[in-house]
């Protein structure tokens, strides 16, 4: 369900707004009673999956092994890390 809320009251209570928009709520932002804007939970997040990012990043390891020492020293003074 959408809310309406004036474009005023969205500036000035933005954050919670978006705390209520994560939690799966809609808003309409209105401008004198016109509706201008709407405020929904985004559709390029998408839930992390925790264990496969790890499977992932070790089965990366595992076919890239790091087969020499870096000198970090060396790589701070040259301004690379």
């Amino acid at each position: 369900m959408k809310h309406e809320i004036g474009a005023y009251e969205a500036k000035t209570r933005l954050p919670e707004l978006l705390r209520r928009v994560k939690a799966g709520q809609r808003f309409t932002i209105t401008n004198r009673g016109k509706a201008v804007a709407d405020l929904v939970p985004s559709t390029d997040t998408a839930p992390r999956d925790v264990p496969a990012a790890i499977e992932k990043f070790e089965a990366f390891l595992r076919a890239n092994p790091v087969t020499r020492r870096v000198d970090l020293r060396a790589l701070i003074e040259e301004g690379r890390a």
